[in-house]
């Protein structure tokens, strides 16, 4: 049914369910040329997700905003959910092309672009290799893409590296159990007098909080000054934790340096709440948000020059 070579390509065939889930995407869309569109990229994707499923890599459409008919009519887009990795965008490519063309909606937030050349009766579509992100305005020669040997590394690194930030594990502090680097507020400001507007209990039974503390330097950027990054959780009924987020000045400082930013940033890497200080800013915080037991996020702190980046588990 296939033919596989690591270093070549890889050649789907698109049976009757393929085209029948495409035609399905494309009558919802009046515009014909946005039908045609969106029936390419269906395609794509479906060649892709065949490929990856053949290479035990799991995926899911279904969260991916390619499946999605109203983003499918917002933007020219063909992306792929891979396990917890990230977005996989999936170009079609037609078979007299020579250019793998990356629309600028889909020039970010992707873990990388797979070529797929589509023959000319759309019976089978061939990857032909991939790139990591979208460079020279979006185009690529077909000769420079990198092979699928090398995509298949890269996934597998970008599984480590997501592996090697498994990230702090907030339910265990409820078991009083931290690691190093999370302090008690007391160990890092002294006296809780000084830091009498610094918090706020994040339930209606104090004695259940959790808080925590932990001292990030900025870097040379900005002369090495640090800054503490606060947490506190609370449990709430059916697995769930409450969760507040601050950021204070250190070393008695009276304010936080200005366009400090504090973002609360998803597993897929969006951005769901930002906050930025201003030059008399003593602290910031993100709106309380809750999530349940084996969910992951991370918070930035970021200047905007450069990122410090902090993964949870709850």
């Amino acid at each position: 049914m296939h033919s596989l070579s690591n270093s070549l390509t890889f050649t789907v065939p698109l049976g009757l369910e393929a085209h029948n889930t495409a035609e399905k995407f494309r009558r919802q869309h009046s515009n014909p040329r946005k039908g045609q569109q969106v029936y390419l990229n269906t395609l794509a994707v479906l060649a892709v997700k065949y490929y990856l499923g053949c290479m035990s890599w799991e995926t899911n459409w279904k969260s991916s905003h390619s499946y999605n008919p109203f983003m499918q009519e917002l933007m020219d887009i063909a992306d792929l959910q891979v396990g917890n990795l990230g977005k996989l965008e999936c170009r079609p490519v037609l078979s007299s092309s020579e250019i793998l063309f990356i629309p600028p909606e889909v020039a970010t937030n992707r873990i990388g672009y797979v070529a797929v050349q589509l023959n000319e009766n759309f019976k089978t579509a061939t990857i032909l290799g991939f790139i990591k992100t979208a460079i020279n305005h979006g185009e690529i020669f077909i000769n420079q893409l990198e092979s699928l040997e090398d995509f298949l590394y890269h996934l597998h690194q970008i599984q480590q590296c997501k592996n090697v930030k498994a990230g702090v594990n907030l339910s265990q502090w409820f078991d009083n159990l931290f690691e190093s680097s999370w302090m008690a507020l007391e160990e890092i400001f002294g006296s809780l007098e000084q830091k009498k507007l610094a918090f706020r209990s994040v339930s209606s039974e104090p004695e259940a909080n959790v808080v925590r503390a932990k001292i990030i330097d900025l870097g040379l950027q900005l002369k090495h000054q640090s800054v503490v990054l606060i947490i506190a959780i609370a449990p709430l009924p059916e697995q769930k934790v409450e969760i507040l987020v601050q950021l204070h000045p250190i070393n008695e400082t009276t304010y936080l340096s200005s366009n400090l930013r504090l973002n609360l940033v998803s597993a897929d890497e969006e951005i769901i709440q930002q906050v930025q200080s201003r030059s008399n800013d003593n602290f910031i915080q993100l709106k309380r948000f809750r999530g349940y037991s084996g969910e992951s996020f991370n918070i930035q702190v970021s200047d905007g020059d450069f990122t410090i980046e902090e993964t949870f588990v709850i």
